[in-house]
């Protein structure tokens, strides 16, 4: 390999690290905690400067909750690679409708009541919970937050989750209350989930199995707003460089999971629109 196809390497597996990271929704700082990496060194993969060994590299994996071989992206196994080769032949809609087909055909989805269970996705500072609420409270059935869920299915906060047992902890508790919900609200319910969820494919194909999906999306610019508005300056600095490197976070975490969030079962613009509007959109979208 020459030197240029090895800087060519290492920048595109920074940059693959650094989707990642985005999908997930994660700091530098967290996915260094996380990982057991320091943040100097990942900040040097991520602008491929790093000299990356294996080790290294499923410890970012583990702390990404995916495998390494998702993030080198190998090839599949042959069977699924046939069935890949079909399927990248699909727009985003037949897409949807395969798996749909799919999920049914081999009893992989649990169909029955779906459209009663209605799940909105979207970042954070969307509407999602304010609209939730009011809209459980219409249709007359329970209205949940699935972190509020998550926690009560480890017995901890979510911040302890995160701690003891990492991202791919964190997963495996959203998994199981998933399932539990599903099953305990049978005859209908709105739950509220957190940004992230669309980032984890088999998390997000339980969910869809299980529950009708509704992206609830706005502008960047409001995501961010509705947040400060609500007084949590977590994420936010006061300062004006801070904020606008905060506004371009959100930006990219939107464009990364954009495609992700574009397969919910029906959209609701919350863009420039007031939660009478916005409800009424939602109470069109749902079944």
């Amino acid at each position: 390999m020459t030197e240029n196809e090895e800087r060519a390497t290492l920048a595109e597996l920074g940059g693959r690290v650094r989707a990642w990271r985005a999908r997930r929704g994660m700091t530098r700082k967290q996915l260094a905690n996380d990982s057991g990496l320091s943040e100097r060194f990942l900040a040097d993969v991520e602008t491929g400067k790093g000299n990356v060994s294996i080790n290294s590299l499923e410890a970012a994996a583990r702390a990404l909750n995916i495998t390494i071989l998702d993030l080198l992206q190998d090839a599949p196994k042959p069977a699924l690679a046939r069935v890949h080769s079909l399927l990248a032949r699909l727009d985003d809609g037949q897409l949807d409708q395969a798996y749909t087909l799919l999920a049914t055909s081999f009893g992989l989805a649990d169909a029955k009541g779906r459209e009663k269970r209605i799940a909105l996705v979207g970042l954070r500072g969307a509407g999602k919970s304010t609209l939730g609420e009011q809209l459980a409270k219409d249709r007359g059935v329970p209205f949940i937050e699935l972190d509020r869920e998550i926690e009560r299915e480890a017995g901890t906060s979510m911040s302890e989750i995160l701690l003891l047992h990492g991202q791919a902890g964190y997963r495996r508790y959203e998994r199981r209350a998933l399932l539990r919900i599903a099953e305990e609200h049978a005859d209908g319910v709105v739950m509220t989930t957190g940004g992230s969820i669309v980032s984890e494919r088999e998390t997000f194909d339980l969910l869809q199995s299980h529950f009708y999906c509704v992206w609830v999306k706005a502008s960047p610019e409001e995501h961010m707003t509705r947040v400060v508005a609500q007084g949590d300056m977590r994420p936010f600095d006061s300062t004006r460089g801070a904020t606008n490197e905060a506004l371009d976070d959100i930006r990219r975490i939107l464009a990364s999971r954009e495609p992700l969030y574009a397969r919910a079962d029906a959209v609701v613009d919350t863009a420039a629109r007031t939660v009478k509007q916005s409800l009424k959109d939602l109470e069109r979208a749902v079944p």
